[in-house]
């Protein structure tokens, strides 16, 4: 295939809210069978491991859970940091990420 063919199909610039929601569901979904798991784990891991990693995890879903509240108010997709539009292609990867990836890198 050559370098110069088209693209079938090109990257939108936002995401639509539907397709927000369902990456944000997706997202919620995984991290709390994250949470099941580690909890389910018990015993047989290191309580300092299993405590950070439940941290983690639930920041993460605190994370998803302020993105669909950006949703809600029409703010998903709009940088915290400059106002900018994110990236389509960094909520794809990130659909809970209120920086851009500059952005991202100047709040540490």
């Amino acid at each position: 295939m050559s370098l110069d063919t088209p693209q079938a199909e090109a990257h939108p610039e936002r995401l639509t809210a539907h397709e927000a929601r369902l990456r944000l569901e997706h997202e919620r979904a995984s991290r709390l069978e994250q949470l099941q798991a580690v909890e389910e784990a018990g015993a047989g891991a290191g309580e300092q491991v299993m405590s950070a990693q439940k941290d983690t995890i639930r920041r993460v879903l605190a994370e998803v859970e302020a993105a669909f509240a950006r949703v809600q108010d029409g703010t998903y997709g709009s940088c915290r940091g400059c106002s900018r539009a994110i990236p389509v292609e960094r909520l794809e990867i990130l659909p809970y990420t209120s920086y851009c990836v500059p952005c991202q890198h100047a709040a540490g």
